[in-house]
């Protein structure tokens, strides 16, 4: 079994949806392109022909080989997406942008978007493929089941939304489950400002790990804290303690880490 398989990954083979993810990013001649899982090359041969520079990033080295003989001008590299250095790359002179493009194997797709945000300050724009419903999960609004920690992390730091849905058959071998396009810009300030980031995700992750318990309950648990600390917190904030963790928007979020902050 190659790592490419390993990883649940699929091949993209409809050029038109390829052209279609591309035309998302719209890269120009100024424009660097980091392209993700490029597999035999689909999504690697429009970016080729549109963006001043393409570093393309694949873990399967016969697939990497492949890539290389056929697209000489592209910069292939055998990296794993999930640990590559994103923050390291530099915006091309001339006002250029840094762009991510990819079709993210199902199983390790959020944790390479995870590295991806987390490089926030190095990219402008992204256009990823991942398994539909966790592509719906990120762009989720607050108020739904779908609507989780991740959602709340991506929202945080970029414009998320469902772009486009793909059908398994524009796959070889055909998934079991659909896809979808996210299309993620990349905010110049935080949603909300935050005097703690790593507070702010810890306070999240707190509160979505018991999604059945009311927030006070899901956060005096999680942080370890007394049950009228976190009720007096969230009341001071103006959010109802007996409210779920799905039903705070970003904005409250934060409020209430504020006020935790200060108890």
């Amino acid at each position: 079994m190659t790592k490419r398989r390993a990883l649940g990954q699929h091949f993209l083979r409809d050029p038109t949806i390829a052209h279609a993810i591309v035309d998302l990013v719209a890269p120009t001649a100024r424009d660097l392109v980091v392209e993700i899982g490029p597999g035999e090359g689909a999504l690697t041969t429009a970016l080729a022909g549109r963006a001043g520079r393409v570093i393309a990033l694949e873990i399967d080295r016969a697939l990497a080989e492949g890539l290389r003989a056929k697209l000489p001008t592209v910069e292939v590299l055998d990296a794993d997406a999930r640990t590559w250095n994103y923050a390291s790359l530099a915006a091309p002179a001339g006002g250029g942008r840094v762009l991510a493009v990819g079709n993210l194997p199902y199983s390790v797709g959020k944790a390479i978007l995870v590295a991806l945000i987390d490089a926030r300050t190095a990219i402008d724009e992204m256009a990823l493929m991942l398994q539909r419903e966790v592509a719906e999960r990120l762009a989720a609004p607050a108020g739904g089941k779908a609507y989780g920690s991740l959602s709340v992390f991506a929202q945080l730091y970029c414009d998320v939304r469902v772009a486009l849905r793909v059908p398994p058959g524009a796959f070889r071998p055909p998934p079991q489950v659909d896809s979808a396009v996210l299309h993620l810009r990349v905010l110049r300030e935080p949603r909300v400002p935050l005097a703690d980031a790593g507070r702010f995700q810890t306070v999240v992750r707190a509160a979505f790990a018991q999604r059945r318990k009311t927030l006070a309950n899901a956060l005096a648990g999680g942080l370890g804290l007394p049950l009228e600390v976190v009720r007096r917190a969230a009341t001071t904030a103006g959010v109802d303690p007996g409210r779920r963790a799905e039903t705070l928007t970003i904005g409250e979020f934060a409020d209430l880490v504020r006020q935790l902050s200060l108890s």
